[in-house]
């Protein structure tokens, strides 16, 4: 029997459908207008990623940040992934960190599991 490779959408695609939400639900959750990207990522020129590097830009800096406090937590970060994808060692650092410092930071394997997460903290006392 012939192998199929099975499709999955891509991280981009995976963070596009969750801002496209976020869009639609501000209305619902208001808190959502906090909710931006952090231009980290992607292909680029060597000059560019070294203005970048010079402006503050460092390695594995999660994706997504919603600076709105709830219970006990500053704000919220999100680490987009693909339904396949993985973390990497500088990610794993950054959520530490955050950690340490009083923010909720967590890693979604796609828009669902982020827009769950960001419905739950939203509803966090």
């Amino acid at each position: 029997m012939p192998k199929t490779k099975q499709l999955h959408a891509s991280e981009h695609d995976e963070q596009s459908a969750l801002l496209r939400w976020s869009e639609l639900q501000v209305g619902r959750y208001p808190e959502l207008e906090m909710l931006a990207a952090v231009p980290n990522g992607g292909l680029r020129t060597k000059a560019t990623a070294g203005k970048l590097k010079a402006e503050g830009v460092k390695p594995g800096y999660l994706d997504l940040q919603m600076l709105v406090p709830r219970g006990p937590f500053h704000g919220l970060l999100i680490e987009m992934k693909s339904m396949t994808g993985s973390t990497s060692k500088e990610q794993k650092e950054w959520i530490s960190r955050h950690t340490k410092y009083g923010y909720r930071a967590v890693v979604c394997k796609g828009w669902v599991a982020a827009r769950d997460e960001i419905v739950s903290y939203l509803g966090t006392k």
